[in-house]
């Protein structure tokens, strides 16, 4: 409580009544009223000038008649190495007084403000300004433009390409401004747009005095994939990279360098577009012109593979020279391939010359006529009713193409494939690539074309089976299918027969159904189309007893065997009645056509 009373009365003291220094009041208000007026009035956020009073490593002390200096530091004038005392300095006054008392200025910020009223007017009136190459950026180098850093993208430091931004560092270049933002505060300045007036008159004088067929020297610009550009001295040309060389080329790097001086001729140009082509390859002579004349249908030439395609292979025979080898000319064999299969590009080729074209400048080639044709001697290797072993290439929908070796292919007719089963398409019966028996049936040389058999590698069962199904004969059989209101009706040996739908009747009135296991009589047997028709209800209709006793004992024990069989497995579904009535057939197939072989030998020798 008594400090509270101390510091009260010290705020209440009246030091101006103590009079300490010998000056009235009155006294006292004029003197700093005289001191006021020596003062400058300053303003905050201003620019004012200021001279440099004192100059030490660290900082700069500057003049500017307040009742304080101002302190900077000494990074700030970094850009002006000869500062000296005396120097008049723009310097922006950030605070009057800061909570020190100190006056607080920037030099760096007076310079900003001032650069930026200057760079604004300059992009307004097009004045050439001269900045100072600081450094290298990404696209382009950063200038010091009246303290400001700005942009001066790579595209505009020159009308031509330039590749390397270093040199350019450290030095001082004239500059246009071309482009501010305010908002980002970003300068932008074009080198280029100091000489694209004078070139733009260049342009017009050369193009003026262009002509198709001129050859010129240039220098190379520019390296593309599809072409060169070429400097002509202030306008560029373009040289496409099929115009570069008579011969291929894959990149014109190959050819040229940049910088390079070559000469060119002009192939044409566009007065509107001002776009001038060039060619390099016109000035040298046509290599079709040079090709030997003692080149001639039926010579072996040697060129390398240059270009590939599905359809063929390019050789080139010289710089500018190709013929074509067509895939069908690589092998003797017909089946569709592609020429990656044969070569590849730079393979050494030796081919033989099968038509040449001096004025349309074509040439086609083939290397399977350097190889032994193997149709020359077919009928003596593959002599008709020979047996062989061939390679599945590929179905059709009448017959499978086989391959006896390459550059042979032969036909094996869907009808061929088998004497019992009927083959709805060649894919059923057997697979690609795989491995097959055949036997040669026809040969047709002058067309390159052999007619084979797989079916013909057995005797024909149906030599047999006109005995064993004879009209009037019965068997036991299995409905596998029904097909149009008739029933597919499984009998031994593998065979298939037609029961019509009238003849589906069974005894008791009703229709037999699929997977019906019944005894059925045969009514026609055709060995020529393979077609037997069987009825179950003549069985009983004509009388069961007659009927067999009227049936070659043969045949009956035959069925009497099936049906006991067929009856011990009797299916459940159409898939396992086929199964299983295959199965017995095959059995009694292996077993008994020798039987059935000499029992038609014996009937043939009593008649």
């Amino acid at each position: 409580m008594a400090e509270d009373t101390r510091t009260q009365g010290t705020a209440d003291f009246d030091w101006e009544a103590l009079n300490l220094d010998g000056y009235t009041l009155i006294q006292r208000s004029e003197m700093s009223d005289q001191y006021e007026k020596t003062l400058t009035l300053i303003n905050e956020k201003e620019v004012i000038k200021g001279t440099v009073a004192i100059i030490t490593k660290k900082e700069v002390i500057v003049n500017i008649g307040y009742k304080s200096e101002g302190v900077i530091a000494s990074n700030e004038f970094r850009y002006n190495p000869d500062l000296k005392v005396g120097d008049l300095v723009d310097i922006y006054v950030e605070c009057q007084e800061d909570k020190t008392g100190q006056l607080v200025v920037s030099h760096r910020t007076a310079r900003m403000h001032s650069a930026w009223l200057r760079v604004n007017d300059v992009l307004r009136t097009g004045e050439i300004i001269t900045g100072f190459v600081k450094c290298r950026t990404k696209g382009g180098l950063i200038v010091d433009v009246f303290g400001i850093e700005a942009f001066l993208p790579g595209s505009q430091i020159d009308v031509k390409p330039i590749r390397d931004y270093d040199v350019y560092v450290g030095k001082n270049m004239e500059f246009k401004v071309v482009k501010i933002n305010e908002e980002f505060r970003n300068v932008v300045v074009s080198h280029k747009a100091l000489i694209e007036a004078e070139i733009e008159e260049q342009k017009k004088q050369i193009i003026s005095g262009l002509e198709k067929g001129q050859v010129l020297e240039g220098i190379v610009k520019n390296i593309t994939s599809y072409g060169v550009f070429i400097d002509l001295g202030g306008v560029d040309g373009l040289i496409h990279i099929t115009d570069l060389s008579w011969g291929r080329v894959t990149h014109p790097e190959e050819l040229l360098d940049l910088d390079q001086k070559i000469n060119v001729v002009i192939l044409d140009f566009d007065d509107e577009k001002k776009r001038i082509a060039l060619g390099l390859k016109q000035l040298q002579p046509h290599p079709w012109d040079a090709l030997d004349a003692a080149i001639n249908v039926g010579d072996k030439i040697t060129g390398k593979v240059v270009v590939m395609a599905d359809y063929g292979a390019f050789i080139e025979i010289a710089a500018g020279v190709e013929g074509l080898i067509h895939v069908s000319e690589m092998s003797w064999s017909q089946h569709l391939r592609s020429a990656q299969d044969f070569l590849k590009i730079g393979d050494s080729v030796e081919a033989l010359v099968l038509t040449l074209d001096r004025e349309e400048r074509k040439m086609s080639l083939g290397i399977k006529q350097l190889m032994p044709d193997p149709w020359e001697a077919i009928e003596s290797k593959y002599a008709v009713d020979t047996k062989h072993n061939a390679k599945v290439r590929n179905f059709t929908n009448f017959g499978v193409f086989v391959e006896l070796e390459e550059g042979v292919d032969g036909l094996i007719h869907i009808s061929d494939l088998s004497w019992q089963k009927k083959v709805k398409h060649p894919s059923e019966f057997c697979k690609v690539n795989e491995e097959m028996n055949v036997v040669v049936l026809e040969i047709d040389r002058e067309n390159r074309r052999i007619s084979l058999g797989h079916k013909q590698l057995e005797e024909n069962p149906w030599d047999v089976f006109e005995s064993t199904f004879a009209e009037g004969s019965i068997h036991q059989g299995t409905i596998i299918e029904m097909k149009d209101k008739s029933g597919i009706v499984s009998l031994p040996y593998g065979v298939e027969g037609i029961c019509p739908a009238k003849h589906m009747k069974k005894e008791d009135g009703s229709t037999a159904a699929l997977e019906d296991v019944l005894d059925f009589k045969v009514i026609e047997f055709n060995k020529e189309s393979k077609k037997i028709v069987v009825s179950h209800t003549r069985i009983f209709e004509e009388g069961e007893d007659l009927v067999k006793e009227a049936s070659p004992s043969s045949a009956t024990k035959s069925v009497k065997t099936t049906k006991a069989s067929t009856k011990k497995e009797a299916p459940s579904n159409t898939e396992q009645a086929v199964k299983a009535n295959n199965k017995n057939s095959e059995k009694s197939t292996l077993g008994d056509l020798d039987a059935l072989s000499a029992l038609k030998e014996k009937m043939e020798k009593e008649e």
